[in-house]
């Protein structure tokens, strides 16, 4: 058996899908297929997320939007393959995205995706999270599998304009991490935590998002 016989059927989007994308369905679409021809070979994604590359993935990534201000300017720390970061410019062209990656390979590869999609509202900083305190802030910051809620406060929420957020991607332990992290929150200047279910799509499992709210 080859090893084309064996690699996993990338999934299809549904009509659902489709559908919520709406205007931006293009560009997502199109950023998907790149994902699919060369996500496993660059090292971004593994050979599973590929049946799951939509509802795991992209839907997952858009369900942040409805958290961000008209016109904000946003930080997405820790893009890696460009979750959420290349997804929310795509459907938000409002926004003003940053995409802060650390990691060579894949700022090399969020710069091929903006250049091949057209993204006009995307800037790329090579830099960690932390390089950017005292030199930057934002109206949002968002994270997706980057670390622990404490960790992750840390090298985010300094980043956070007074009465902005930290909009967090999160899994099922969401409520033991915030809890876990409350004191660094509080220290950080947060003075509100909200967890909320998201289920952009039907039948498609739902996402956690973390908002977690600096003083003004």
């Amino acid at each position: 058996v080859s090893a084309a016989d064996e690699a996993p059927t990338p999934e299809v989007a549904t009509a659902a899908v489709r559908e919520y994308f709406g205007l931006a369905w293009a560009p997502v679409e199109h950023f998907a297929q790149m994902l699919v021809e060369e996500g496993e070979l660059r090292g971004l994604i593994g050979p599973r997320e590929l049946p799951r590359l939509w509802s795991r993935h992209l839907v997952n990534s858009a369900a942040v939007a409805p958290f961000l201000g008209e016109r904000a300017a946003v930080a997405d720390v820790g893009s890696g393959a460009g979750f959420p970061g290349i997804v929310l410019a795509a459907v938000r062209p409002d926004l003003e995205m940053h995409l802060v990656e650390p990691m060579e390979r894949r700022i090399a590869w969020l710069g091929d995706v903006v250049e091949e999609l057209g993204l006009d509202n995307v800037v790329l900083h090579h830099a960690r999270a932390e390089e950017l305190h005292k030199r930057a802030s934002f109206d949002h910051v968002t994270a997706r599998a980057v670390a622990a809620m404490d960790k992750l406060a840390r090298w985010t929420v300094p980043l956070v304009r007074r009465g902005g957020t930290l909009v967090a991607l999160k899994g099922q332990r969401a409520s033991d991490e915030v809890e876990s992290a409350k004191y660094v929150l509080k220290k950080l200047g947060v003075v509100s935590t909200s967890i909320h279910d998201v289920q952009p799509v039907a039948h498609i499992e739902a996402t956690t998002v973390v908002v977690a709210r600096k003083r003004d």
